[in-house]
């Protein structure tokens, strides 16, 4: 099975790049995937049959389009579309079904490519924050109760208590620095604590939920 796996930024695709090594293994059989990073969410367009501009790489404003091609030229039997993007502050639930409300509603006339949605809660760095031993193995120093304080899967402001934690000067040191320093450091921590995160025991709900839908895409194609 091929996963065509649409993430939302950088540190998304750098975190799910070292996942799924281990989520193909545990899926068993050969399995091959793409990833394909934006610069940011965006939001679901009012008109779903209109064309986006493929310039701008703002991943809901071009998802329509995006799966009206894959659905001309992808194989369900041997193709499958993931979509993991942050929930940021919003109501899961209801994020949740804009997005399915979205797919049905841009593919009516036309095949619809095999896909399935997945959330991050509140954002992606929650996975990391999933698994507090993986964070130590990579930061020894880190400081335990500021990651003792986090509530799991919480809208707390995630990435900001991770930086409190593990980067010096801590989230308001970060911010400071701006935007692009944030992204760049968010990609750095996926990527050096990415590797040592364990499926089975990794705390956070919305990273359980991610392992088994691309486990079960991946094993529907075996």
């Amino acid at each position: 099975m091929h996963l065509e796996i649409l993430v939302e930024d950088q540190s998304g695709a750098a975190l799910v790049g070292v996942l799924m090594p281990k989520v193909a293994a545990s899926a068993g059989g050969e399995h091959t995937w793409q990833i394909h990073s934006y610069k940011g969410l965006g939001r679901v367009p009012k008109d779903l049959r209109g064309s986006s501009d493929p310039r701008k790489r703002i991943l809901l404003d071009r998802l329509p389009d995006i799966l009206r091609g894959y659905g001309r030229s992808l194989q369900p039997e041997h193709h499958a579309v993931l979509v993991l993007v942050d929930s940021d502050r919003r109501n899961c639930r209801e994020f949740k079904n804009e997005l399915l409300e979205m797919f049905a509603q841009s593919c009516p006339l036309s095949p619809a490519p095999r896909t399935l949605f997945r959330l991050a809660v509140e954002e992606i760095e929650a996975w990391l924050l999933g698994d507090r031993q993986a964070i130590l193995e990579e930061f020894p120093k880190a400081k335990i109760p500021v990651l003792e304080s986090y509530p799991q899967d919480g809208i707390c402001g995630t990435w900001e208590k991770l930086a409190d934690a593990i980067h010096p000067g801590g989230s308001k040191r970060l911010s400071s620095l701006g935007y692009a320093e944030t992204g760049r450091m968010k990609s750095e921590w996926a990527r050096r604590i990415g590797p040592r995160l364990e499926l089975k025991r990794n705390q956070s709900p919305s990273f359980q939920a991610f392992v088994r839908g691309a486990i079960r895409l991946l094993s529907e194609g075996t």
